[in-house]
């Protein structure tokens, strides 16, 4: 039987402390934009690693935790995946692609070229782990791989975010290459990578608008 602790830091705030803090996440995240344009400018270490230490937190299936973050800054191999990622876009954008998508992301101008990839000082990527391994070699299942890893990489955005970075959310496909280039398992699926650092001086993004609440909520009382 697994051993339980009373619920550990949980602190209720008054109702008007918790609609204000409600609002200050909501209006912060509010300010967060998918950034293309970034600068070579060096972020600490640390602040990456609180980042994805806070990413870890994730509720996940069964606690399996099946998540492993590869953090690169070495040029050398931000250029290897530069170059393997824009191989497969190209043949993805020429190919691949259905003519509904290119005209769905028309207007975000995004095309085969990803400079980002070399320029931002680091490059997160996630792999999700089909299974988990023991220390004896032992195979066991993980459960709701996709949703755990995609709930930690929500967090990580949100963290980046509040530390005051910009991010990009970049998914070539296939990914496979990004298992042989840093050396991870077979076992571990490449999820995405996350691009991330400061804005480049005079960064822009495209003019688009948000759902609002009534148009992707709905209340049942």
């Amino acid at each position: 039987m697994p051993e339980f602790t009373p619920l550990p830091h949980y602190r209720e705030y008054p109702v008007a402390e918790m609609e204000q803090r409600a609002r200050e996440i909501r209006d912060e995240l509010r300010c967060r934009r998918t950034v293309r344009h970034f600068s070579e400018r060096q972020v600490s270490r640390s602040v990456i690693e609180s980042c994805i230490e806070a990413a870890g937190t994730a509720p996940s299936g069964a606690n399996r935790q099946p998540w492993h973050f590869s953090v690169v800054s070495d040029p050398v191999i931000k250029s290897r995946i530069r170059t393997a990622a824009e191989e497969e876009e190209k043949i993805f954008y020429r190919e691949r692609a259905p003519q509904a998508w290119l005209d769905a992301i028309a207007p975000l101008g995004t095309d085969e070229y990803k400079p980002f990839l070399e320029i931002a000082p680091y490059l997160i990527v996630i792999f999700a782990q089909q299974y988990g391994v023991s220390e004896s070699g032992e195979k066991f299942k993980h459960y709701y791989v996709n949703e755990s890893v995609g709930i930690a990489t929500g967090m990580l955005i949100t963290a980046l975010h509040h530390a005051g970075l910009a991010t990009l959310t970049h998914t070539p496909a296939p990914m496979r290459f990004l298992n042989e280039v840093l050396d991870r398992p077979e076992h571990e699926r490449p999820y995405l990578i996350l691009v991330t650092g400061f804005p480049a001086p005079g960064a822009v993004v495209p003019r688009i608008d948000k759902k609002s609440l009534d148009e992707f909520c709905d209340f049942r009382a």
